[in-house]
């Protein structure tokens, strides 16, 4: 009887628990949270050479993180950290002693020194990561955020993929996870200090015909990062944070050809980069546990819980989302074999 009276009242506090949950997040809906510092902290971007991870390392330059940037080209990384040098000098050249802060007010900060360090580094390889990492912490010291970016896409039907494509999919946007967190959260642990973000997508919460790899790695990436938080909030390390970044299709060039109906489309354009990394970096910088644009990718990871296959069949071909890829593996198979021919000449 007293065993049956404990539970119950645990689970009547895990009620108000959750309640008080829904009311929280409710309110930040109404009053913005206030977004925390990043000066000075290190911070790893990985594929930081273009797309996305080039707009997030303009994003912390800005904030006077100290940027730590990988990318399997070097050349491309190079351009990036130019770019993020002239943000930091054009930061320099404010006055040292105040800078605006985000609610109108006057902030007192340190004079700013740029720093941003470039490794040529391929996520897709374990030994790689780890040697990198090393030099890294050899190099500029404790590592306080981790951006997992990279990613790479196939381009082609399952039947149709080599078996080379696949495995690269799957280690470049879900194993490189493991090895990067592998690498960097030991420190993180010990100091109760740290913030790992996963750019995944929302073909990691739902999928689509054509890119099997791509949504399997999608999946796999979202499963870990979960399985962590999970991790951490069990290990009473409240002072690591984590955010799961699922973005619809963003207008970078990575599924260029991509179309759903015509008649959807102005309502459901591909997100434009940087409206893409805005809505990131408020998240993040507000420690928000995960962020879906639009806020309709919400609502569609919800229905997928609980409506039938069919339902969802039928709502993917009204929404032409069906063989929303087929364009786009079309284009990237004309290219091939264009490429091919070229080759044979």
């Amino acid at each position: 009887m007293m065993n049956a009276m404990v539970i119950f009242a645990e689970f009547f506090v895990v009620i108000l628990k959750v309640l008080w949950a829904f009311v929280t997040a409710g309110a930040k809906w109404v009053v913005r949270p206030k977004e925390k510092s990043v000066a000075g902290q290190v911070c790893v971007i990985t594929g930081a050479g273009s797309g996305l991870g080039r707009l997030f390392a303009k994003e912390f330059a800005r904030r006077r993180a100290v940027l730590v940037l990988w990318d399997i080209n070097s050349q491309s990384n190079e351009e990036t950290a130019e770019l993020v040098r002239e943000i930091y000098r054009e930061l320099d050249s404010e006055s040292p002693m105040s800078k605006e802060g985000a609610i109108g007010e006057l902030e007192e900060v340190l004079p700013f020194k740029p720093q941003v360090y470039t490794y040529v580094c391929d996520v897709g390889k374990r030994e790689s990561v780890y040697s990198t990492a090393e030099k890294v912490r050899r190099d500029v010291g404790n590592v306080d955020m981790l951006i997992n970016n990279a990613g790479v896409v196939s381009g082609h039907h399952l039947l149709e993929c080599p078996d080379e494509l696949i495995e690269r999919t799957m280690l470049v946007n879900c194993h490189a996870h493991f090895w990067t967190t592998k690498a960097f959260l030991p420190k993180m642990l010990e100091l109760n200090h740290g913030h790992i973000v996963t750019v995944a997508s929302s073909l990691g919460l739902f999928s689509t015909a054509g890119v099997e790899d791509y949504c399997a790695s999608k999946f796999g990436a979202i499963g870990f990062h979960e399985s962590l938080s999970h991790e951490i909030k069990a290990s009473d390390k409240d002072g690591i944070k984590m955010t799961l970044v699922c973005p619809y299709l963003v207008d970078t060039g990575m599924f260029k050809g991509c179309r759903i109906r015509k008649e959807i489309e102005p309502f459901l354009p591909p997100l434009k980069p940087e409206f893409c990394v805005t809505q990131s970096m408020r998240a993040i910088l507000t420690d928000q546990a995960m962020i879906c644009t639009p806020r309709v990718v919400y609502m569609v990871n919800f229905m997928k819980s609980f409506l039938p296959f069919e339902a969802i069949v039928c709502m993917y071909r009204f929404l032409g989302a069906d063989k929303c890829m087929y364009p786009f593996l079309a284009q990237r198979k004309e290219l091939m074999n264009n490429n091919e021919a070229k080759g044979d000449i």
